[in-house]
């Protein structure tokens, strides 16, 4: 095969040419569809008439003109990828182009039919698969949409901005056109054709407009889109009131597709997956909603976040991506638990992006190179690139920060940018010093910062050094010290937050002190490889409270004892902090127990963690979510992470241990919490009635771990009397732990009650494909063939593959089934899909974390990938830096 070529950013370069207007008419067909682009295109030197290189994918190009005239063949050079304008006028023209475009489309890029439907995913390289253009993001355009369809089969038109004319044609036909007064860079464009009806509302912006909305579904799914509108109309209100930004438009339009990839953030026209825009209490869970509301609210931030200002090269993704996920992450925050969306922010990043940057796959938050941008989607760019963000936060204060912002969006409205000019702003708006901050865009790895602490009895001073470093990672070999802001707080022996005044660093005085009101948590500045932080006037050796909220994406490893662990989980002040307490208690335990496991040692449970664990279930001051986290066990691939030689076997049995453990020496206590919770009433998505259900339904999976027939028929009975689908669904994923008959029952129970809406036989695919019981591939390989399933569908698809890899103990098994299974899928599935081939094929990457027998397993499948023929660039990406390792 042809080797793929590698971008660099350092190569980046701009434009010969910009783009003004962009004039689309698109005559859309059952076969074929026809596309004709006029573009106002402006040399960016005028009087240098260098080749104009157009970027094309699947097109057939019908003709070409130049200011009204036809160019002939000896003009211009066309091949698979590009049209080539040799010497185009030195000055301004209008470019004219003609394309054929044809339906058959299973990439789920450029212009393609989901459902009937006709609708477009040009993020990040499709607009090429629809138009001769140049399909980069600092292209930057007004555009109008002129569409034409047949009104009986297409009876709804859509594309971006607003609609300034529409009206009937001959032969049954119809068309609109639409006119985006802002300029916008290609990605961004979107068209929707279709059999759809509208739930409409509007919402009234700061400054008196009234603005339209819309969301656009098939008629009977129109009942599920209430908490959808509910999520826009409070993002809306919530980005006026904290960041400043009104919406520009008189129209926001929402449209559901079933097997759309994810969501998109289109001016104007957001097009979402249905799994992120459809609910009610029967068939979605409260994850559900809380994922609807966040993505809803992600999706429109990123009209100020990634429309009005966007990246200037895709090198520069986070920019927009990092930035509104930190968005979507506050919204949620403000909307929820501050403290429990943070415990669960920080569970994904450590489960998905930390595993990255300890493996191949490690690349920085702004990557130096790629050969498919796809690829480079990652929890890297999004959920560091956040964590980049919350340290400007953390570091400026609310203050601070929004004054960063509103000088980025001063500054850069309108413009293509880079993460450079994002750290400027926030620089020059507070007139700051961030020294080497910048290397989180640079540099790739988590740093790991160790902590050692000492009390002076004499000088009454309290000692803490830092010490830090990144690991190497592929092509960075040295690393340099980071900025890291550490939030800490001191607490006394009674449990109170101490208060600080100022402390020494590098032998200088700073003052901590706001006023006359007293300050309890404070921000050190770790920015050497080495450091040492001096409190004073200090009556007892205080217990640290360190990274507070999570003040940085680093690992720490402090001196803390097990006695200290244990009084900050039963005395911290900071939330997150007395969760992570727990949560390194039971990381300990579980590691001591794989050991005990490795050398066929008795497994014991310590009574103190069962005591702590207990405490924390019983104290009523507590938020009833804050406890389900904070008695849910790290998860498998955390511990994996932790250990020199992955064992998926032992730590499946340890935590499994440890759960039936809890169970039986909590048992009465879990069983009061599964009365005091139940349901009753109408469903309310609101934190009271989340707290309350997430805590009935944590307790409800431990006493399922036990071997007694009457938990079984307890778990049963909250099953069968549920009324909610978050319920009813925990109870059925508690059952489903132990195979056996009641398993297999209720499965089926559940099927024949939801096998007509997708998107709940989804959540029953996902169940059973995760599941760890032993095995499993053999069933999974019968949900594919199940009348379900649909490979072209990506919900379905990353339902049963997806949740099958998050199994490690059958994804890993011993005998090399679980690669085999995934290995043959990944081919299957690189001829539909290559983007979504490339995200499973990701999962062997960290093949050498495990034992020799696993390596040589894994590796085979990577080299069977790519010696297979035809392999697309996503997969050949990554099989290839899996296997340079």
């Amino acid at each position: 095969m042809e080797v793929p070529k590698e971008i660099f950013l350092k190569d980046y370069k701009l434009p010969d040419y910009y783009f003004d207007t962009v004039d689309l008419s698109f005559s859309l067909g059952e076969e074929t569809t026809i596309v004709c682009a006029k573009i106002s295109v402006v040399p960016r030197v005028d009087g240098v008439a260098a080749p104009l290189v157009l970027d094309g994918i699947d097109l057939k190009l019908i003709s070409i003109k130049i200011s009204g005239n036809e160019l002939e063949e000896g003009y211009y050079h066309l091949d698979a990828r590009h049209l080539i304008l040799k010497a185009p006028p030195s000055g301004s023209f209008i470019l004219e182009t003609i394309t054929e475009v044809l339906q058959k489309n299973s990439s789920f890029e450029g212009l393609y039919k989901s459902s009937g439907n006709f609708c477009t995913q040009c993020e990040a390289e499709g607009f090429r698969k629809i138009t001769y253009f140049q399909d980069r993001p600092d292209i930057m355009a007004k555009y109008t949409c002129h569409i034409e369809a047949d009104k009986s089969l297409y009876p709804v038109l859509l594309s971006n901005g607003n609609l300034i004319e529409q009206g009937d044609l001959e032969g049954g036909k119809h068309f609109a056109v639409w006119e985006d007064p802002f300029k916008k860079p290609c990605y961004l464009f979107a068209l929707v054709v279709g059999q759809l009806e509208s739930r409409d509302d509007t919402f009234t912006t700061y400054s008196g407009r009234e603005v339209a909305l819309r969301i656009w579904t098939s008629p009977q799914d129109l009942p599920k889109t209430e908490h959808a509108m509910y999520s826009l109309k409070a993002a809306m209100k919530w980005d006026e009131d904290v960041f400043g930004r009104e919406y520009d438009l008189d129209l926001f339009n929402i449209v559901v597709v079933p097997d759309f990839l994810g969501a998109m953030e289109n001016k104007s026209l957001n097009i979402f997956n249905s799994k992120l825009v459809l609910a009610s209490p029967e068939t979605a869970s409260d994850a559900n909603y809380a994922a609807i509301l966040g993505v809803i609210g992600h999706e429109y931030f990123h009209n100020w976040t990634g429309n009005r200002v966007t990246c200037r090269d895709w090198f520069q993704l986070s920019l927009k991506e990092g930035l509104t996920v930190f968005r979507d992450q506050e919204f949620s925050s403000d909307l929820g638990s501050r403290t429990v969306k943070r415990i669960g922010d920080v569970s994904k990043l450590r489960t998905y992006q930390f595993s990255r940057d300890a493996g191949p796959m490690a690349h920085p938050v702004r990557p130096h190179s790629y050969i498919k941008v796809d690829n480079f989607y990652t929890s890297t760019v999004y959920e560091k690139g956040a964590e980049v963000v919350r340290m400007y936060k953390t570091l400026l204060g609310n203050e601070g920060f929004r004054k960063g912002t509103d000088l980025y969006f001063e500054r850069h409205d309108g413009q293509a940018v880079t993460c450079e000019d994002f750290f400027a702003a926030m620089r020059d708006a507070n007139n700051v010093d961030f020294a080497n901050f910048l290397l989180w865009y640079s540099q790739a790895g988590t740093p790991i910062v160790k902590v050692t602490s000492s009390y002076n009895v004499e000088s009454r001073t309290f000692s803490l050094k830092f010490s830090q470093t990144v690991p190497p990672t592929p092509g960075q070999h040295l690393k340099e010290p980071m900025f890291i802001p550490v939030a800490m707080g001191l607490l006394d022996s009674s449990g109170k937050d101490m208060p600080l005044s100022s402390f020494y660093q590098d032998g200088k005085l700073v003052s901590i002190t706001s006023g006359a009101q007293h300050v309890y948590t404070t921000v050190l500045r770790v920015t050497k490889g080495e450091e040492e932080f001096v409190f004073h006037d200090l009556d007892e050796k205080p217990i640290p409270s360190l990274l507070r909220g999570y003040s940085a994406p680093i690992r720490l490893h402090s001196d803390l004892t097990e006695n200290d662990l244990f009084f900050l989980l039963a005395h911290d002040s900071d939330g997150f902090n007395r969760w992570e307490a727990g949560q390194i208690l039971a990381r300990k335990l579980m590691l001591n127990q794989v050991v005990n496991f490795q050398k066929d040692e008795k497994l014991v449970l310590d009574p103190q963690f069962v005591h702590g664990i207990k405490c924390i279930l019983l104290d009523s001051s507590l938020d009833k979510e804050f406890i389900s986290k904070a008695i849910t066990l790290p998860g498998e691939g955390e511990i994996m992470d932790m250990m020199e030689v992955a064992d998926p076997d032992a730590v499946h049995v340890v935590q499994s241990f440890i759960r039936k453990q809890l169970a039986l020496e909590l048992k009465q206590e879990f069983i009061n919490k599964v009365k005091e919770n139940r349901s009753s009433g109408k469903y309310k998505f609101d934190h009271v009635n989340m707290a309350r259900r997430a805590l009935k339904n944590t307790t409800l999976g431990y006493l399922a771990c036990l071997e007694d027939e009457e938990m079984s028929e307890l778990v049963l009975n909250e099953y069968k009397s549920a009324t909610n689908m978050t319920d009813q669904f925990s109870a059925l994923a508690a059952i489903a732990q132990k195979p056996g008959k009641a398993r297999e029952d209720a499965l089926a129970d559940f099927y024949n009650k939801w096998q007509h809406d997708f998107l709940v036989v989804n959540k029953w695919l996902s169940l059973q494909s995760a599941s760890d019981i032993p095995g499993n591939v053999e069933n999974v390989k019968k949900l594919l063939d199940h009348p379900s399933f649909d490979l072209t569908n990506a919900n379905k698809m990353f339902s049963i593959i997806g949740g099958f890899c998050a199994s490690y103990v059958n994804f890993h098994a011993k005998d090399g089934s679980g690669y085999k299974f995934v290995g043959e899928f990944v081919l299957q599935l690189d001829k539909l899909n290559p983007q979504m081939a490339s995200g499973v094929v990701s999962s062997f990457s960290r093949w050498k974390r495990y034992d020799d027998t696993r390596q040589n397993l894994a590796k085979a499948q990577l080299e069977m990938i790519m010696s297979a023929n035809g392999l697309s660039k996503n997969v050949y990406e990554i099989v290839l830096k899996s296997l340079v390792v």
